[in-house]
């Protein structure tokens, strides 16, 4: 085996082993033989279809359920990817493997395949003298996304590429729709709609979701080190609470009830704390029936947690370690670039008041913050198409003020604290201030990553502020809570002080992954119906 090159070295141009749509096809057969609900399909799918079908009544098994791999790419290239050719030679190890045909390259008595699994890529050698006739037959009929099994021993070409020389060859699974030549045939559409084709062809993409794996093992083994318990509380809800939010609404037959998807955990977690569990948490799925846009997906992930006898400052103290841990292990440094923005989660993080984040960093005015008529003129000179609530209160304004001028400008991690009471349904009343509450929301390059506060546990206090909020859903504020009777009934019980805190799992990993848009977090983001 010492002359043989690599793949690319053997043969020029490469052979992707589909029949055209308008070829003959073997043994007679034609689309006309297909299932009827392939009619429709494009003429290449139904040329494969056809071919399979060939291969099926030639005693091919299309999908069978015995090869059992042994090894993978990964592990064939960590084990003897520094051993020389002549070691290879003369030990002669056997491997057995299973993945993806990605390439198909063909030169008269010899094939090279690119085979690729789960940990990798490695490059497959067939000789058709050192075949079986019907290896070799199997071999000449695979196509480019087929998934195959093969056995043989390693070794190296001439230019030391890392091969396997295959001596038993199976069809594990036939593909009937090829794959894109190459990654940039997707459109960003279509490797949502498709993210099954995206992980095939886009080794980015994998390494973005294997990302957010280790964020979220990272964020349980942090949790669970600071003595929090991991819990589970109900997706379905009798009353949406936890959030300013519109909800979803299911309905439960047997019950005869509608029932909301979660908008938040917040209210059943804070329950548990009445039944004396001192730290609790849960990575949550929430659902909130709002616009679709690239910080935003209607279903998302959060890190909930709430802990007795802290408050929000502590929580600020947790969450640079958590973050500045988390970059370390992740990125293996606290220093990251986001969309062209560098920022770094080493601690300590700036933090601010809101009110001093209004003047300071947004530049706005003392007479904006006094009054609703000062602060909706300057919103809208900040920008015309400045969209307030109609008959908006002061507080709101301000917080469009924020979003305008402020949100963007906070590029390294930045705590926000002591927000308006009336923005702050859920939170303690600062001491020191009624009109204020003790409470932060972090920012990182722009985007809101976590929400925290001293939790309100005086039910007298909650109740007022639930019916408040009734009475905008009532004045047509269809993100106003309900008046949640039984969490105040719980609070009456009495929930000792305490601090919780949502961390945006989504926003997390966008940051860590250099993703611009929430889509490419999530393997299956929702998206409109596909046109046929």
């Amino acid at each position: 085996m010492t002359d043989i090159k690599d793949a690319s070295d053997a043969i020029s141009g490469e052979d992707r082993g589909v029949p055209a749509p308008d070829a003959a096809l073997p043994g007679g057969l034609s689309v006309s033989g297909l299932p009827g609900f392939m009619a429709d399909l494009p003429p290449l799918i139904q040329a494969q279809a056809a071919k399979a079908l060939k291969m099926k009544g030639e005693g091919v098994q299309l999908y069978p359920n015995g090869f059992r791999p042994e090894h993978t790419a990964k592990g064939v290239r960590d084990e003897f990817g520094e051993v020389s050719r002549e070691e290879l030679e003369e030990s002669n190890p056997a491997r057995k493997l299973a993945g993806r045909i990605m390439a198909r390259r063909a030169h008269g008595k010899t094939v090279f395949f690119t085979l690729q699994d789960p940990e990798g890529r490695i490059q497959l050698y067939l000789r058709r003298d050192q075949l079986p006739e019907e290896t070799w037959d199997l071999a000449s009929k695979l196509d480019i996304g087929d998934i195959a099994g093969v056995s043989g021993t390693v070794f190296k070409t001439r230019t030391g590429e890392l091969s396997l020389h295959v001596s038993e060859l199976e069809l594990v699974t036939k593909a009937l729709w090829p794959l894109p030549e190459k990654f940039h045939e997707m459109d960003v559409e279509m490797r949502y709609r498709r993210r099954y084709v995206d992980l095939v062809m886009n080794p980015a993409s994998r390494k973005v979701f294997e990302t957010r794996s280790k964020t979220v093992d990272y964020l349980r083994r942090f949790m669970n080190s600071k003595g929090f318990l991991e819990v589970e509380t109900p997706m379905m809800h009798p009353i949406p609470g936890g959030a300013n939010a519109l909800p979803f609404v299911t309905r439960h037959n047997a019950l005869k009830m509608d029932l909301y998807l979660r908008v938040a955990p917040e209210l059943y977690l804070k329950r548990l704390l009445v039944g004396g569990l001192g730290r609790v948490y849960e990575i949550n799925r929430n659902f909130r029936n709002e616009g679709i846009s690239v910080k935003h997906n209607p279903e998302f992930t959060m890190l909930e947690f709430y802990q007795s006898y802290a408050d929000y400052r502590a929580l600020m103290d947790l969450t640079e370690e958590m973050l500045s841990g988390l970059a370390e292990e992740v990125l293996g440094t606290t220093e990251l670039e986001y969309q062209g923005e560098k920022a770094s989660f080493a601690a300590p993080f700036r933090r601010i008041s809101w009110r001093d984040a209004l003047v300071e960093i947004g530049g706005a005015p003392a007479e904006a913050l006094g009054s609703r008529e000062a602060a909706s003129s300057y919103a809208k000179a900040l920008d015309p198409a400045a969209d307030a609530k109609p008959g908006a209160s002061l507080s709101e304004l301000q917080e469009l003020i924020f979003d305008l001028a402020v949100e963007k400008k906070l590029v390294n991690p930045t705590f926000v604290t002591d927000y308006p009471t009336e923005m702050s349904p859920l939170a303690r009343r600062s001491e020191g201030n009624p009109e204020l509450t003790d409470r932060f929301e972090l920012f990182v390059c722009g985007r809101e990553i976590a929400n925290a506060f001293s939790e309100l546990n005086d039910p007298i206090d909650q109740y007022g502020r639930f019916a408040e909020q009734a009475a905008k859903r009532e004045a047509g504020d269809k993100e106003g809570m309900y008046l949640d009777r039984d969490y105040v009934r719980a609070l009456m019980y009495g929930m000792p002080p305490a601090a919780g805190e949502g961390v945006g799992v989504d926003r997390l990993v966008m940051l860590l992954t250099d993703s611009a848009s929430i889509r490419d977090v999530i393997l299956f983001p929702q998206m409109r119906p596909e046109t046929p």
